[in-house]
């Protein structure tokens, strides 16, 4: 297997992942958007590095849905730079294997079923992983999603102790931290982009948006679906 790195930009921390460590249903609109219930535990899967894609797909075998999500990249241990990913889902195939109660890496962990944004550095950019984020996608310049790390169920620091309880994270592992609501369908030849603020505290999404407007996102990635 070849293994894909990322691509890098300038106070990166480069390594290339081993595994992408998913957290699940980790924002309370996102769970009743879906119709599950909400998890008495954090739910975690893995998806492995053949998953990481370097364009946005629209169809494979079946339509595919898009989740944004804030990421994390590993060194030594740690979250050590910051990005923004889409989680890439097979939804119909998910909803079957759910319904039989089988595990979902059909429909999660298929190949190019992950594509990343540049990662930054935290060092380098003097934040911490548990700062707060907000990030964004729009559609065809249409808002779709808004995230913000306060509204997440698990924090920053509760996943990375969570996850390390029993799972070794090596260099270049990537944690994705879950998908605010406002997930859906890719279409052919929409234009997806995704943007990251640091240091934007949550108070309302009217609060939120009117901060966003006033200032420059750290990241800024698009994609044409196919």
């Amino acid at each position: 297997m070849t293994l894909q790195v990322i691509e890098q930009d300038e106070g990166e921390a480069s390594f290339t992942p081993s595994k992408i460590v998913c957290v699940g249903r980790n924002y309370v609109d996102h769970i009743q958007e879906l119709g599950n219930e909400i998890p008495s535990d954090m739910v975690v899967f893995v998806k492995p590095n053949s998953a990481i894609g370097q364009s946005l797909p629209s169809f494979i075998q079946e339509p595919i849905h898009y989740e944004t999500e804030l990421c994390f990249k590993v060194e030594n241990g740690q979250f050590a730079a910051v990005g923004l990913g889409l989680d890439l889902t097979k939804r119909a195939l998910q909803s079957s294997l759910k319904s039989q109660q089988l595990p979902w890496e059909r429909a999660k962990a298929f190949d190019g079923s992950a594509i990343f944004s540049q990662f930054i550095s935290l060092s380098t950019s003097s934040l911490k992983a548990n700062a707060s984020f907000c990030f964004m996608l729009t559609i065809d310049d249409e808002l779709i999603q808004l995230g913000h790390s306060d509204l997440m169920m698990y924090s920053v620091d509760q996943i990375h102790r969570s996850i390390s309880e029993f799972m070794s994270l090596v260099d270049g592992d990537i944690v994705m931290t879950g998908t605010p609501k406002g997930v859906g369908e890719v279409t052919k030849g929409a234009v997806f982009e995704v943007k990251l603020w640091p240091g934007i505290e949550y108070h309302s999404y009217e609060q939120l948006l009117a901060d966003l407007n006033k200032a420059q996102p750290m990241i800024c990635q698009s994609w044409v679906a196919e």
